[in-house]
């Protein structure tokens, strides 16, 4: 049995879907704040799911999810980056404090394999991108903090209790189900007003776009090759791009013309306070484990605004 925690999310469905395709039984903790039952929909039924409506904050429930499993890939967390600049709270209590309590029922239940996604956002706004992971750990926004704090806790409980951990540290993950995000919003802007496109920012951050199913196929490579101890990898793609190129990937998916941008720049260029102005991952670690990503960030972005715009309308046609 596997557990995935945030299981009903964007990254934690898709490896639902992948650990049952597998032939896994996966149970699932997810409190449905941000996950949504629709991801894991064409599961209802199966033997191999279970599926625990429940909060990591509530301690119990915890050791109720994590009892009698061998593995736990841990995804729920707040998603929302932009939060942490006006309620701190929210990302202490859904990333630090729900990642304390996980570590504290795998101690319980003597389970001893984690795997945690992380983020590019622990390193900040780095002098110069791609960034390895032996880069300094500087977040500027709570997210990125907060991140980075549980990565602190998981590699104490692998010293402490022989815990085999791994932290991914991801780029912008993208593709169907995605809900949240820069491409998510162009798009949700465009079919409201196809004439005018609002960035925040000046378009000129940079971005690093690696696709769900690269990213899922990442994990299962990186776990595959777990050892005792704590270790990291970054996940994502060989090349970047800018905010403002995405902008005219989903302008272009979307079939329209003339349509205007209006920046939002705050300080140095950023959309808001916290945001990083370029952030990109070197990935040579973990293609040294016989990975690498078959889409490159610009077809990852083309790919998800065609999925993301096939499931709105799709959802305005049945709702």
């Amino acid at each position: 049995m596997i557990l995935v925690t945030g299981g009903a999310g964007f990254i934690g469905s898709h490896m639902v879907d992948n650990l049952i395709r597998e032939g896994y039984r996966v149970r699932i903790i997810d409190n449905f704040s941000s996950g949504r039952m629709e991801n894991i929909r064409h599961h209802l039924g199966d033997p191999r799911m279970e599926i625990l409506n429940a909060d990591l904050k509530d301690r119990g429930r915890t050791v109720e999810a994590v009892r009698g499993v061998e593995a736990v890939l841990h995804y729920a967390a707040n998603p929302e980056v932009r939060v942490s600049s006006v309620n701190p709270n929210i990302h202490f209590n859904e990333n630090i404090l729900a990642t304390f309590n996980l570590l504290e029922a795998m101690r319980i239940c003597d389970v001893g394999t984690l795997i945690f996604a992380s983020s590019s956002s622990v390193y900040g706004e780095p002098e110069r991108i791609p960034v390895d992971e032996d880069a300094p750990i500087k977040p500027v926004s709570i997210y990125g903090a907060s991140k980075a704090a549980c990565e602190n806790l998981i590699h104490a409980y692998s010293r402490l209790y022989g815990f085999k951990a791994l932290s991914l540290r991801y780029a912008n993950v993208i593709g169907s189900r995605l809900r949240h995000g820069v491409i998510y919003d162009f798009i949700v802007k465009l079919l409201e007003n196809p004439g005018i496109l609002e960035i925040l920012g000046d378009g000129s951050q940079v971005r690093s776009y690696i696709y769900i199913d690269d990213a899922i196929e990442a994990t299962l490579t990186a776990w595959r090759n777990i050892r005792r101890g704590f270790d990291v990898y970054n996940v994502g793609n060989d090349d970047w791009i800018t905010v403002s190129e995405v902008a005219g990937i989903v302008v272009e998916v979307l079939g329209l013309k003339d349509v205007r941008y209006m920046y939002k720049p705050i300080l140095h260029g950023v959309g808001w306070l916290g945001d990083v102005k370029r952030i990109a991952l070197k990935i040579d670690k973990l293609k040294g484990l016989g990975w690498k990503p078959k889409l490159n960030s610009r077809e990852a972005v083309t790919e998800t605004a065609r999925r993301i715009l096939y499931e709105l309308k799709a959802t305005r046609l049945t709702g």
